[in-house]
């Protein structure tokens, strides 16, 4: 797709705040017609154009507070209505027609195996009506579906069924009501032949949620480990991070044929059925943690990007790269943390990195695009997480929780920038972790050489790093490096030195904060015959460069403290020992290593 350039620096607030939508869709395989009714506030100059974006749409007319408007008062392009002289606050009424079984985009709303459901993430809804279609215009809706109640015995939308019932025509209605401000990609439609299971869930306040997952009639016996997987989502984010399920009712959907994997929108979750649906007989254990960890993310988005989204596409990594890492939390303390922390380290490691270094490598948050789609990445999201959890790591886990309770009171129902986050979490810490930034705005992987010298019962350890893809004036990153020391006992060495700080209550995983190009370390009281295991947890994104022999190597795989690095040195250990099988002339005896 080409396009205009879009840049960061060119963003600027919208001239114009929808503040409340209506919406009646005549929901029809073929044809479907939209009414919107929109109330509308000047938030710039007095001669600003309203400017609605819109797509594929087949346009009927426009009313202005009830009256029609005339060639001249208005003007329609192909992607454009712009409606000239607008008062400071007025209702502006939109009638337009669609074709969901010719949308072959699959943005807005499109066929799905004889049902219609809606993807309007990032820029999808202004293939439904003319919209201000961008994050930053978070506003009401009221929504009303009407269909044929044969072909669509279910209609459903965001937030609370206020009304139905039967036309007498053989269609019937819907109508609901979202008691929260959204951006237009949040919104919803799913219209078919479907059946629920469901469960209550009370809130730490005490008011009770009900829980439903949608699917396909033949499926109904295959939701059920996503309905639990919901609510020890829900149950999580209230003790972890405090968050409570805003409404009363939340809603998950499996379609067997979704385009996208699956979409946040306010409190109707659409999924592809693949990361829904599970049953004994055919899934297996890997099928059944996807479940849990996509249910998860999507849920978590209700704060992470529902509640509080973003200022504009290039702040994506805001709301994703921050609830990647809330699901992988939720994982690791739902399943097992060492495994869960190896899949993720391992992940970045084979795609990440290979995206980083190859000709589309781009930073976490981009300064531009042709189009945003292209930026749902490894990148964005899953590097994007492992910045949250470096912070996450450098504060602390109270100030981080802390600096997430300011952000979503200060941000709740807004658009924000990273720059927002950033700022929360240095005010609940009381540290300065705008060097993190810079995390956002490098391309490339950052290589990371330790040393470590072992004499007069100190650990003398150096650190310096490179990053060839970032620009030349570019500085330093800020790296929290775990460090841990195993002795030849293989008995993990206590950090009683107190000038470092460490992670763990127990004081083995020692904390050691790189803020420069090179740095040098010294950690007092650490045996000389001590193996030093760098990177605990994989706490940084690097690619790391040691001195490790095979001693070393078995050491660590053995006995390191942490399980990420026992994972690492055992796969370090036998890439080296086939390294060598390969440059001399007999097999290594793998047996004696194991």
């Amino acid at each position: 797709m080409s396009g205009p350039i879009v840049r960061l620096s060119d963003y600027v607030p919208c001239a114009f705040r929808i503040e409340r939508v209506e919406m009646r869709l005549e929901l029809d395989l073929e044809c479907t017609a939209v009414n919107t009714l929109m109330t509308v506030r000047r938030t710039g100059p007095a001669d600003a154009v309203l400017e609605l974006d819109g797509q594929e749409l087949r346009f009927e007319g426009v009313t202005l507070q009830g009256r029609e408007l005339e060639n001249g008062e208005f003007e329609t392009t192909p992607e454009k209505l712009r409606i000239f002289q607008c008062p400071d606050v007025f209702d502006l009424g939109i009638r337009n027609r669609i074709f969901p079984a010719a949308n072959t985009a699959l943005e807005g709303l499109y066929t799905s195996g004889g049902m219609l459901c809606t993807q309007c993430e990032p820029e999808g809804f202004r293939r439904i009506t003319y919209f201000l279609d961008r994050p930053d215009n978070p506003c009401l809706f009221s929504v009303c579906l009407v269909a044929s109640a044969a072909a669509f015995p279910r209609l459903l939308s965001n937030g609370h069924l206020v009304d139905s019932g039967k036309l007498a025509d053989g269609r019937h209605f819907a109508r609901w009501e979202d008691p929260f401000p959204k951006p237009s990609y949040l919104f919803a439609v799913v219209a078919g032949d479907l059946v629920c299971v469901e469960d209550t869930f009370t809130t730490a306040s005490g008011r009770p949620v009900t829980c439903r997952v949608w699917v396909e009639p033949h499926n109904r016996d295959r939701a059920g480990h996503a309905l639990a997987s919901l609510l020890l989502a829900m149950r999580w984010d209230e003790t972890t991070f405090h968050r409570e399920c805003d409404l009363d009712l939340y809603q998950v959907v499996a379609v067997d044929a979704f385009n996208a994997g699956a979409m946040e929108n306010k409190g109707l979750n659409i999924f592809n059925s693949r990361y829904v649906l599970a049953s004994p007989e055919t899934a297996t254990d890997a099928d059944y943690d996807g479940i849990l960890r996509v249910i998860g993310h999507e849920y978590f988005h209700n704060w992470s990007g529902n509640r509080v989204t973003l200022r504009d596409w290039f702040q994506l990594s805001l709301k994703e790269g921050l609830t990647v890492f809330r699901d992988q939390e939720f994982t690791c303390d739902t399943l097992s943390r060492g495994v869960k922390r190896v899949t993720d380290a391992r992940l970045i490691r084979t795609e990440q990195f290979v995206e980083d270094a190859g000709p589309l490598s781009h930073p976490v948050r981009p300064t531009s695009y042709v189009d945003i789609n292209n930026f749902y990445t490894r990148t964005v999201y899953e590097k994007g997480a492992e910045v949250i959890r470096m912070m996450h790591t450098w504060i602390g886990a109270d100030a981080f929780v802390a600096g997430l309770d300011l952000y979503f009171a200060r941000h709740d129902h807004g658009a924000a920038t990273v720059e927002d986050l950033i700022a929360c979490l240095a005010e609940a810490s009381g540290q300065d972790l705008s060097l993190f930034l810079r995390w956002y705005d490098q391309p490339g992987t950052p290589v990371l050489r330790a040393t470590c010298v072992l004499v007069d019962g100190q650990a003398r350890l150096g650190l310096s790093q490179t990053n060839p893809r970032a620009p030349a004036d570019a500085g330093p990153l800020p790296m929290p490096v775990v460090v841990s020391f195993v002795d030849a006992d293989g008995e993990t060495c206590l950090i009683r030195d107190p000038g470092i700080e460490c992670t763990d209550a127990s004081r083995t995983l020692g904390l050691l904060k790189l803020t420069q190009a090179a740095q040098d370390f010294v950690i007092t009281g650490i045996p000389a015959d001590a193996t030093v295991c760098w990177l605990g947890g994989f706490s940084a994104p690097v690619i790391l460069e040691t001195e490790d022999d095979v001693p070393s190597m078995l050491r660590r795989a053995a006995a390191a403290p942490d399980p990420y690095n026992r994972w690492d040195a055992g796969n370090s250990l036998m890439l080296t020992l086939v390294r060598q099988d390969l440059e001399g002339t007999s097999p290594p005896v793998f047996a004696q290593y194991l």
